[in-house]
């Protein structure tokens, strides 16, 4: 499988903070069938002033340790980019990695506040579109706004946006409330993708296999893997870092 956010990267966000929690994770995402990780640690500008300068020494450095210690798992650069107007000045400057690619745009991992979807977001939108950049919004099953009426998000799907649910989220670790729209983006054949979102070992692990368990009972098992398996492989095919 493929896990293509997660934030392994040890002292960078509100991952791990350290060398030895990170290869902690990474065993632990090998043990669940995990072979390949697109890290993305948080790019929020006032809060996580990651990029790509800052985000690739650490990930070389979590490379070699993986490596030294033998662990069978591959990592390679994203990030996981809040909404701001920030973007508009940092993607052209180079300072953004990209996920993949999806049908020759790069794809970009967007966040949205918790709690609501911004004034604008849609003239954002538009403006990555124009960008040959693909947005997928990162776990939409849990922002506040989109659980009080789920119809908020059809906007951003019918502008093309790609949707990465939590796995975790399916298989009901964040509450009810976030496994009922799982179910229903699941239902509507909305889902790109399902990742781990892994920020720790105890409370958000990078295991996927629950999620696709549950996946499972609502769209079948061959769609259901296909969005741990296929639909990432593709995105990481032609992965550009820049």
């Amino acid at each position: 499988m493929i896990d293509l956010h997660n934030h392994i990267l040890p002292g960078i966000d509100d991952g791990p903070a350290t060398l030895s929690e990170s290869l902690e994770l990474a065993k632990i995402a090998v043990d669940d069938g995990i072979r390949h990780i697109v890290v993305t640690p948080h790019i929020h500008p006032g809060r996580y002033e990651n990029q790509i300068s800052t985000i690739q020494p650490v990930l070389q450095t979590l490379q070699q340790a993986i490596a030294d210690a033998d662990i069978p798992l591959t990592l390679s650069m994203g990030a996981e980019l809040r909404i701001s107007a920030e973007m508009i000045s940092m993607i052209p400057s180079g300072k953004v990695p990209f996920l993949g690619s999806w049908k020759g745009k790069k794809v970009l991992l967007l966040e949205l506040p918790h709690s609501h979807i911004p004034p604008g977001t849609d003239k954002l939108i538009n403006w990555l579109l124009s960008q040959n950049i693909q947005p997928m919004i990162a776990h939409p099953e849990r922002n506040k706004e989109i659980i009080d009426n789920i119809d908020k998000l059809n906007p951003l799907v019918a502008q093309g946006c790609l949707l990465q649910v939590t796995a975790m989220s399916v298989a009901g670790r964040f509450g009810d409330a976030a496994r009922e729209i799982s179910e229903i983006l699941l239902q509507r054949d909305w889902v790109t993708i399902l990742a781990t979102d892994a920020h720790n070992s105890r409370h958000r692990p990078p295991v996927l296999t629950e999620g696709v368990q549950a996946a499972i009972q609502i769209v079948g098992e061959d769609a259901a893997r296909a969005l741990v398996t296929s639909i990432p492989e593709y995105i990481i095919s032609n992965h550009a870092e820049t």
